[in-house]
């Protein structure tokens, strides 16, 4: 590791953090620019990620062409294809005109894939093939097109987690993760809190003329202990608040705790109590309610598979010949004791009655509950299915096989 060009590297991109995990990153960055080998950063949100691409493109022999940084989870699913690849004229409604896409207007430069683990499969075994061949196809086109780009990736993604639930091709995994760098998340880093809020406490004084804020040492033992669930922007944006409300420029520890959220571990709003005089939210433990039955319905139906095999069991038992061959299931079901080799109470009415109990939950109407959740769930993500497969907990092709069951597809 070269401290010299790292400091050289720091100063150029303004970055703050002498950190160990963050020195490792830039030192990967730096000696894998002068090559051609894809690139996956992995970490959480907000610790700047963003840079390390901006660093390999900047010191490889691309420098001088194009740098693109595509968002792979802002594009909808419906228009990613074309905004990547290309489409030709007329290819589908409002294709008045052909398009290279960032592949085709990239070529000899680099492409920065962020969020590449919300990518669609389709998409993702078009993009699998442009880094094994160079080739792809635009939208509604025949002709093979030839690109030649460095790809860089990043995700906040647990890989492994998406690979085995299907949500992400392992092939297309391995091929990105060439080259992996770790970016260390902001409570990883000490004392590199304290440098990177003097450094944003100083842009803000700087740029709207205010008296920079200084910390106590408690307030700096304050920051230090905190778990930073948004990292680096999360740091940001609590010295921009310091800077423009507080009213004294002398930060201490009561002070900082005013603007840190007191469970460190949540990211979430606080709700209102009803006793604080607050309203009580009906709305959200409606949509609760309908989770659970949601996720109910599909246990119901798992026991009911097993029910119907259990069924086929104790056919298979009696072989015809009365119910003194039937195995143990009886008793076990019924909640009998051991057997001592008296009457047995007839499987078939043990068994219809567990049946019976198990369909009461279908005059909960766990049908019209199913269609209203799948309902809200797309109608708060603007009619993002991935988003909303994502709330509901289930797969995309579910959310799909759901959407055409209740006819929301029309």
């Amino acid at each position: 590791m070269n401290i010299t060009e790292l400091q050289k590297v720091k100063q150029r991109y303004n970055i703050v953090g002498n950190c160990d995990g963050l020195n490792r990153a830039l030192d990967v960055a730096l000696q894998v620019a002068p090559t051609d080998l894809s690139v996956l950063i992995v970490g959480e949100s907000g610790v700047g990620k963003e840079i390390i691409p901006r660093i390999i493109h900047d010191n490889s022999p691309r420098r001088r062409e194009k740098y693109f940084a595509i968002n792979c989870g802002s594009i909808p699913e419906g228009t990613i294809d074309s905004e990547l690849f290309g489409h030709e004229k007329g290819s589908f409604t409002g294709a008045i005109g052909e398009s290279e896409g960032y592949f085709g207007v990239a070529n000899k430069g680099t492409i920065f894939l962020d969020e590449v683990g919300e990518l669609p499969l389709a998409t993702q075994a078009r993009l699998l093939r442009v880094l094994e061949t160079g080739e792809y196809i635009r939208v509604g086109g025949q002709k093979i097109m030839k690109t030649d780009v460095r790809i860089v990736a990043a995700t906040n993604v647990n890989m492994r987690k998406a690979i085995s639930e299907g949500r992400f091709r392992e092939d297309l995994y391995y091929r990105l993760n060439t080259i992996p760098v770790q970016m260390p998340p902001l409570r990883d880093r000490g004392e590199d809190i304290i440098l990177l809020f003097r450094l944003f406490a100083m842009q803000m004084a700087e740029k709207y003329r205010l008296p920079k804020i200084t910390l106590t040492d408690e307030a700096k033992a304050v920051l230090l202990k905190y778990k930073w669930p948004g990292n680096v922007r999360q740091l940001k944006n609590i010295t921009e608040q310091m800077s423009v409300l507080s009213e004294s420029r002398e930060i201490d520890g009561k002070s900082v705790r005013k603007f840190i959220p007191e469970d460190a571990e949540s990211t979430q709003l606080a709700t209102i109590s009803p006793a604080a005089g607050g309203a009580h939210s009906f709305e959200s433990e409606r949509e609760i309610l309908y989770k659970i039955l949601y996720e109910l319905r599909g246990n119901v139906s798992d026991l009911r598979r097993e029910m119907n095999s259990l069924r086929k069991q104790l056919d298979a038992g009696r072989g015809g010949t009365g119910h003194g061959s039937v195995p143990d299931y009886p008793s076990i079901i019924s909640g009998g004791g051991s057997d001592t080799g008296g009457d047995r109470r007839p499987a078939p009415v043990v068994q219809d009655a567990v049946a019976e109990e198990i369909s009461e939950p279908e005059s909960l109407n766990l049908e019209d509950l199913g269609r209203q959740m799948v309902e809200k769930a797309l109608e708060r993500n603007g009619g993002n299915r991935k988003k909303a497969a994502k709330e509901l907990g289930i797969s995309d092709r579910t959310l799909y096989r759901r959407i055409k069951q209740y006819g929301l597809d029309k």
